[in-house]
């Protein structure tokens, strides 16, 4: 195993993706058993995400799937990727977290996002607009503010408040600068668009100011990761979600998995076929050999301390496999 390898922490993105001929409850079942499994295999962070309206996508609450998934483990960490915080008070948000890590002292993450709903339905339904992503800085320090206990309203979040719970900022757009004035750990990616992650990567390290949260900066890669026997095995793995997208992106709504095979025998327009091969392209996938050859390259490019991994398939049990390939890569 390479150096690089051995030296960077790997960690797991589960948005509890619905399938073809599934239900929202198994989707959901479906993630916390694969934290026990990924927990098994020793994957440092399992995380969960916030959708809202979403066919494909059962994770509404991350912060009560999070409670259930520290449930049913024992050492891995768990969090989300993330609450989005525009959609939140932070007040509520803080009190959330703050029960969080009172029941599952020292695992507890808070991944940070500040997207505002998928579509203008989501965001009147949640009482948002597009603008208020704006105002997340202002909501990050003021959430930040009620685990210091420096709230100017004469208000204390409990059981918050002088709690250490690990701050997280997903940084899509503006999120790296704004992690770098905070002094927050950043999430970032995807691994498909190297060349903007880089510049995220590096304005963020340049900018970055130590804090109470972090004394240096932290930065997680996140992306799809893909491993398998074969090459085309590999790339099977990601047929669904690259469908998924396509259909998103000419239909308008996100929909279940399905399974690759289907796919394989679809007639597609050739706007559904252009945004199916753009969503296959670029990611990790492969062998173990390939594989861990393409994660050397994009560590020592970035200098990443960890890696988020984000795959969601239509086979479970391909998928399981997947991350088995990878843990023996990434553990030696």
């Amino acid at each position: 195993m390479s150096s690089v390898i051995a030296a960077t922490r790997f960690s797991v993105l589960d948005r509890s993706r619905t399938r073809e001929g599934g239900t929202n409850a198994q989707a959901l079942r479906d993630t916390v058993r694969l934290a026990r499994d990924l927990e098994g295999l020793g994957y440092h962070r399992f995380w969960v995400s916030e959708h809202h309206g979403v066919p494909g996508v059962a994770g509404s609450a991350p912060t009560v799937l999070a409670a259930a998934v520290a449930s049913a483990t024992d050492t891995i960490r768990v969090g989300t990727g993330g609450v989005m915080l525009p959609n939140h008070q932070p007040l509520i948000v803080a009190e959330q977290f703050g029960v969080l890590e009172s029941l599952f002292p020292g695992r507890i993450d808070m991944g940070l996002g500040r997207s505002v709903g998928f579509t203008d339905g989501v965001r009147k339904a949640l009482g948002r607009g597009k603008d208020d992503a704006d105002d997340f800085a202002v909501q990050l320090d003021e959430l930040l503010g009620w685990f210091r206990g420096t709230s100017p309203t004469g208000v204390h979040a409990r059981p918050a408040e002088g709690l250490t719970v690990p701050p997280f900022v997903l940084a899509m757009g503006e999120g790296a600068a704004i992690a770098a004035r905070a002094g927050l750990p950043m999430v970032i990616g995807d691994l498909r668009s190297r060349e903007r992650m880089q510049r995220g990567i590096d304005h963020y390290r340049a900018h970055f100011r130590p804090s109470p949260w972090a004394r240096e900066p932290y930065v997680v890669i996140s992306g799809t990761v893909a491993v398998a026997a074969t090459p085309q095995e590999a790339r099977r793995l990601l047929i669904p979600e690259a469908w998924a997208m396509a259909y998103s992106r000419t239909h308008g709504t996100f929909p279940p998995l399905p399974p690759a095979e289907r796919v394989e025998g679809l007639a597609m327009t050739d706007k559904e076929r252009g945004f199916y091969e753009a969503g296959l392209a670029g990611h990790i996938a492969g062998t173990e050999e390939q594989v861990a050859h393409e994660l050397e390259t994009v560590l020592k490019e970035t200098a990443a301390q960890e890696v988020l991994v984000t795959t969601s398939t239509f086979d479970r049990e391909a998928l399981l496999d997947s991350f088995r390939r990878l843990a023996t890569i990434t553990s030696g």
